[in-house]
């Protein structure tokens, strides 16, 4: 979901949705920034195969770049967790069980990885 009608704006059928704040709206900046960082780590993977680097050390690398993005991961998850579930809590009504467990999925595909 990107986009949600914001309540209260007095938004009515034919106006277009609202776009949707997100946890990680304040940090998106840094974020894409951290993301960039990790495509260059992606990029140099491949640079490292195609120059036939030690295996090992393409393994490293591997280990490196799949930490950057658990890392990414958590922060994201943390952020929902104060955000979007915090505010589902203050809500209350039905909305708090679908974020938790919607935050409960997410938690059990990390652990997964």
């Amino acid at each position: 979901m990107t986009t949600i009608e914001a309540e209260g704006s007095g938004a009515d059928a034919g106006t277009a949705p609202v776009p949707a704040v997100h946890g990680y709206h304040h940090q998106k900046d840094e974020h894409l920034k951290r993301l960039r960082r990790i495509e260059g780590q992606i990029r140099g993977l491949q640079r490292l195969v195609d120059e036939d680097v030690y295996c090992i050390d393409i393994l490293t690398q591997v280990s490196a770049s799949t930490k950057a993005l658990q890392s990414f991961a958590l922060q994201l998850l943390e952020e929902h967790l104060r955000h979007c579930v915090a505010d589902a809590a203050v809500k209350g009504g039905e909305g708090i069980d679908a974020k938790v467990e919607e935050a409960t999925k997410a938690i059990a595909r990390l652990l997964r990885t």
